[in-house]
Parts: C-alpha cells; sequence; structure tokens
C-alpha cells in the first residue's frame, strides 16, 4: 500500500489520536497504522479532519463495540454521526 501524504499538522493529530484507545496494544497498534499509512508532505484535503469537545481526529476511527454503541445512542439524541464518533472514540 502506498502511503498517503499529509501536512505535519495532519499527522501531528492522526498521531495524537492514537492516545485515546483503551489499551496499550489498541495505543501502539495506532501508532503503527499511522506510520505504515502516512508521510508527511503536503496538505492532503482528502484526509477527513475534524474537531469536536476540544479533541481533533483524522481519517476513520476504528471503534470497539462500547464506542458503537455510545455511536448509535448519540445521534439517536441528536448529535451529528462524525460529532458522536469523535466524542464516543475520545471519552469512552
Amino acid at each position: 500500500m502506498k502511503r498517503q501524504e499529509v501536512s505535519q499538522k495532519q499527522y501531528d493529530i492522526l498521531v495524537g489520536q492514537c492516545r485515546y484507545p483503551k489499551t496499550s496494544e489498541a495505543r501502539q497498534r495506532c501508532r503503527t497504522q499511522v506510520r505504515e499509512q502516512y508521510k508527511v508532505g503536503a496538505f492532503n484535503p482528502n484526509l477527513d479532519c475534524r474537531t469536536y469537545s476540544g479533541v481533533s481526529v483524522c481519517g476513520v476511527l476504528e471503534l470497539d463495540a462500547a464506542q458503537r454503541s455510545c455511536v448509535e445512542e448519540s445521534v439517536g439524541g441528536g448529535l451529528t454521526r462524525r460529532r458522536a464518533e469523535v466524542e464516543c472514540y475520545a471519552f469512552r
């Protein structure tokens, strides 16, 4: 797989979001995936980055079952799916 080029800021967000998974194994897997899938270069307008509740993330978030349930509950309560994914990923 060819590594996607992203800006330094996007790369920093990708690495930073690896602090949220609950286990050390998941955090390490996240950091490894970032290193394997991305390289610093130019800004990538196709990378889905967003910030909610002070948390910035980029790309597809790997949610566990509890987080997916949290997303569904939050969307049912009126949050947008994008916001619910970020908040459930970071805080659940």
